[in-house]
């Protein structure tokens, strides 16, 4: 059963990866073409950069979420260690 449940967080975390990975790449050929279109029917005001910035904060955190504080994130453990570490020596502080 434990080699059921590793293979289900694993198949969860590519996933998590190829959906970022797909955001990504919808990102870029998308605001190409936007960017390709401000600037060839109106050259005197680039327009695309308003959806360069706000799908681009889009995908910073989706990036953020997949990578930094996901489940799995190494960033996530260590915060969640400090927090252990800082409750056992409360714990033993009051005792």
């Amino acid at each position: 059963m434990e080699n059921q449940d590793a293979y289900e967080k694993a198949k969860k975390r590519v996933e998590e990866k190829l959906g970022f990975y797909l955001h990504l790449a919808a990102y870029i050929a998308v605001n190409l073409f936007l960017i390709y279109l401000s600037l060839s029917n109106s050259p005197s005001y680039f327009w695309a950069k308003w959806t360069l910035i706000g799908w681009g904060f889009g995908i910073f955190f989706h990036g953020l979420g997949v990578f930094f504080f996901s489940e799995d994130s190494t960033i996530q453990n260590r915060m969640i260690e400090k927090e252990l570490e800082k409750n056992t020596q409360r714990e033993q502080d009051n005792h």
